[in-house]
């Protein structure tokens, strides 16, 4: 009877112990420099830099392990994004007012503008194959 528990016991001590370390190594993940095509966004510029133009809009956070993973990935497409397509950022603990207005529940979160228009949203870390995909069909 003592057996079953005491394996259940280090089971779950090893689990927590991998949830902990995993945890631990996203956190330690550098922040990456924007690349210099990146349109930082904000409550005051939001609406003119969304219109007329299609914008990959990243709401992240710095503490955010998997918005850090997004970041690199995030600077490949916006250096490789031709014409009137770009890459947007929105810090979420800066910019409260348009996490709410846009429904942000988790991030990172992107959501794809068309002409100033939500035309598709992505939720977690996306690849960069699929995210180009994405904006060009829009």
């Amino acid at each position: 009877m003592q057996t079953p528990l005491i394996i259940t016991g280090i089971v779950i001590a090893l689990f927590a112990f991998m949830v902990f370390r995993a945890k631990a190594r996203m956190k330690n993940i550098p922040l990456v420099n924007d690349h210099d095509k990146i349109i930082t966004l904000t409550d005051k510029n939001f609406q003119n830099q969304t219109k007329n133009k299609t914008v990959l809009v990243d709401f992240w956070a710095a503490w955010c392990g998997p918005c850090r993973m997004m970041a690199p990935v995030l600077n490949e497409i916006a250096g490789e994004l031709k014409g009137n397509s770009y890459v947007g950022k929105v810090n979420v603990e800066q910019y409260q007012s348009l996490a709410q207005k846009f429904k942000i529940r988790g991030i990172p979160t992107m959501v794809l503008f068309k002409n100033g228009v939500e035309v598709n949203r992505f939720v977690g870390v996306k690849s960069k194959e699929y995210l180009m995909k994405q904006i060009q069909s829009a």
